[in-house]
């Protein structure tokens, strides 16, 4: 007795030490990362709170857009239904883990044991889904999973991230089977109700008591060391999506889509156009820094929307797929745009927060990471918006890219620098005056109505 007690103890204290370790490197990435968001502008007001809710229940928690494609989405749906269901185990693992308990919430009763179920039918379910997975990205030739922005790396990576899930599947089935088969033999009363796990404990039925004990074990420290070093690779993986999409779909741009956000300090100085006697002060007229260039050049311009989407990207590729102008050849990806931006974050914003903010490695996101040539390809047709199952906003960075290039380098196409020269000479985008817009009509026949 005093035995099992000295190596409940022990275990206690080993759960314990892991847990702060997990919890403290995890605590140092959020840091990191939040000193990251502090590089970013502002983006828009975080207002309607009611209406980001029901947007957040219908994309992030009912997957309606991802559920276009029935059959893959409802498959990754399935995935992301169960790890909800199975995140309530996890709890309860911890839980135990730390106060030395069995199974601490079986006193919900009914509800404990449909919990139990659904995730004992799940970690099923999801380990067959994975195997899928798996066989469609190693061995299936997907168009969309391919790509120049698609490196080696970021392959190994979703190979990694899906056996991971594939392991805290087997070890869970793993778990509740031992558990079934030393309970039975210690006579106790098997706390929860598991539909999967009662066939699996058949095959193994004859397991001592000691041997069932000393599976369950390994199966239980498997499953929990698994899910504390999933939990701090994500932040470093593709996989990220599944701490920062539900955040990025609250978060959406509730503005129509495609609708061009005022850049204040060009209106500032229509205004002083408009009317020069007008006072302004060099900083504005409420005292605001001028801004030290329009558009986006590198990383310290974009806005923390433009990086908490790219946090949430998860590569699938489905914005490329949608995309005109990467289906007929040109080199526009909107998903290499947003992959390129937490790559380029990675680099100089890393080397900003260690060297100061005036650090710069000589290379900028405009032009080492997107050329110009892959930004004027994008016909803005929002298609990659549309498509993206976690509504992140590709066109955003697009669009103030272009407008570094216009009004900054003043290096915009051919075509559009006489529509520039029409607006400023004749007040529209065509080459003739005011007074002569009509001159085409002056030889046509209208035959007006009697009357």
């Amino acid at each position: 007795m005093h035995v099992l007690i000295y190596l409940l103890m022990i275990k206690q204290t080993a759960f314990a030490i892991v847990l702060i370790i997990t919890l403290t490197v995890f605590a140092i990435t959020v840091r990191k990362l939040v000193k990251l968001f502090k590089l970013t502008k502002p983006a828009f007001p975080v207002r309607d709170i009611g209406r980001r809710i029901i947007i957040t229940l219908k994309v992030a928690f009912l997957q309606t857009k991802i559920l276009r494609k029935p059959v893959v989405g409802m498959m990754h749906a399935l995935v992301w239904w169960g790890f909800l269901v199975i995140l309530a185990g996890s709890l309860e693992m911890v839980i135990d883990g730390l106060a030395g308990t069995e199974r601490v919430l079986k006193f919900l009763g009914v509800v404990y044991d449909i919990i139990i179920a659904s995730g004992d039918i799940f970690a099923l379910l999801i380990a067959v889904l994975i195997c899928a997975f798996l066989v469609r990205r190693l061995f299936m030739n997907i168009r969309r999973f391919t790509g120049v922005e698609m490196k080696h790396k970021f392959h190994v990576d979703a190979t990694i991230a899906l056996s991971l899930i594939l392991f805290l599947m087997i070890t869970l089935l793993g778990m509740n089977t031992f558990y079934i088969l030393y309970a039975e033999s210690e006579g106790s009363v098997i706390a929860g109700t598991y539909p999967v796990s009662s066939y699996f404990s058949g095959i193994f039925e004859g397991t001592s008591a000691g041997s069932s004990h000393l599976w369950h074990e390994v199966n239980w420290w498997g499953h929990i060391l698994g899910i504390f070093f999933f939990a701090n690779y994500l932040p470093y993986s593709k996989h990220f999506h599944v701490f920062m999409s539900v955040p990025n779909v609250f978060l959406s741009n509730l503005a129509p889509v495609g609708k061009m956000t005022l850049m204040e300090n060009v209106t500032k100085e229509v205004r002083i156009m408009m009317n020069p006697e007008a006072e302004y002060s060099e900083t504005g007229e409420e005292g605001e820094a001028v801004p030290e260039r329009f558009g986006i050049l590198d990383i310290e311009d974009i806005t923390w929307k433009n990086y908490l989407d790219s946090l949430a990207c998860t590569q699938c590729g489905r914005c490329t797929s949608v995309c005109p102008a990467n289906l007929t050849g040109k080199l526009l990806s909107p998903r290499k745009i947003v992959m390129n931006v937490r790559e380029r974050m990675s680099v100089k914003g890393n080397g900003m927060i260690k060297n100061g903010s005036d650090w710069n490695d000589g290379k900028a996101l405009l032009g080492d990471y997107i050329t110009a040539e892959e930004l004027w390809a994008c016909t803005t047709c929002n298609a990659c918006v549309q498509e993206c199952p976690i509504n992140i906003n590709q066109p955003a960075v697009i669009l103030d890219m272009r407008r570094y290039i216009v009004m900054e380098q003043s290096a915009a196409p051919g075509e559009l620098n006489q529509i520039f020269s029409n607006l400023e000479n004749n007040g529209a985008p065509w080459q003739f005056s005011q007074e002569d817009r009509m001159m085409w009509a002056e030889d046509l026949y209208i035959n007006k109505p009697a009357g």
